[in-house]
């Protein structure tokens, strides 16, 4: 099987960080112990688990182990894995790994593992599907997701979206300063669009790019001359957003330029234009239907 390793820009967590995180899905799962794991307690266990890929998920790729092996090595179990992170699934049902530990700790982590697998597997399923789109276009440009993630799940999102190859775009708030459509409505009152990004941009530092998201051509080329360093341009048609990006590269030839607002697989190579450096998409995280992975227990 064919092995695709995960993009640059999206290694996995550092192990104290994962084991955090871990204990806290646990934590979630289990807040008090399980009587019906009360018999089996520490009795040696081997177990399979499994994907099982429908007809409709063709292109399914593999993500999350790093989280569905924390879990799991909290629990006290190993996990040895047979398909690697971000390969192709197989259609039909596939041993991805085994797990191996006390009864307890492989069935209190059943679920929360594969729930992690499911949801971050469908991530990036959906990540490696755009991308396709755009590269059989022959656009060269940065597929991304967006901030529409699942709160307390953000992490293992954004890493799903670097597994299937997309740009996870900004962390938080406090990474890239995004000045939107309701900074934009405040800017008046604070001197202007100008006087809001010399803002931003003294309160962030000088590490920090700023960009601005904007819903016309005037919008654009105002915030580009009052030196965004992106611009947005939000829930523009086709058309327009062809023509917008061509002025603006006109103008600014050194702007990066991004197209947002209700892409979706469909009509995503509507929106590849010459003149278009990223388009973000938040049907990639918000929109990505979760996969089915299962667990079973082999006979002793």
């Amino acid at each position: 099987m064919s092995h695709s390793p995960p993009a640059p820009w999206s290694p996995p967590p550092a192990p104290h960080l994962l084991r955090s995180l871990a204990r806290s899905w646990l934590d979630e799962d289990a807040p008090w112990p399980d009587p019906t794991l009360a018999t089996l307690g520490d009795t040696a266990t081997r177990a399979e688990l499994l994907s099982k890929i429908g007809e409709g998920s063709a292109g399914a790729v593999l993500a999350g182990s790093p989280f569905a092996e924390a879990v799991f090595g909290v629990s006290g179990c190993r996990v040895s894995w047979r398909i690697p992170e971000g390969s192709p699934l197989p259609p039909g049902r596939a041993v991805v790994a085994e797990v191996e530990g006390p009864a307890a700790g492989v069935l209190g982590g059943e679920r929360v593992a594969l729930n992690i697998l499911g949801r971050c597997s469908g991530v990036a399923s959906m990540a490696a599907r755009a991308v396709g789109v755009a590269r059989a276009q022959g656009w060269a440009g940065v597929v991304a997701g967006t901030r529409k993630t699942t709160p307390g799940f953000r992490l293992a999102e954004k890493y799903a979206l670097g597994v299937g190859g997309a740009d996870p775009h900004r962390a938080g708030l406090g990474g890239l300063l995004l000045l939107k459509d309701n900074h934009r409505a405040l800017a008046a009152a604070a001197g202007g669009m100008r006087q809001v990004i010399l803002g931003a941009r003294r309160a962030g530092g000088f590490t920090r790019k700023v960009e601005v998201e904007c819903a016309s051509a005037e919008e654009a080329l105002e915030a580009a001359a009052a030196g965004a360093d992106i611009v947005l341009l939000d829930n523009l048609s086709p058309q327009e957003l062809r023509a917008v990006s061509a002025r603006l590269k006109a103008a600014h030839p050194a702007l990066t330029v991004e197209a947002s607002g209700g892409i979706a697989l469909e009509t995503l190579p509507q929106f590849l234009g010459p003149h278009v450096d990223v388009v973000s998409m938040g049907c990639l995280t918000h929109g990505a239907p979760g996969l089915d992975f299962s667990l079973k227990v082999l006979e002793p």
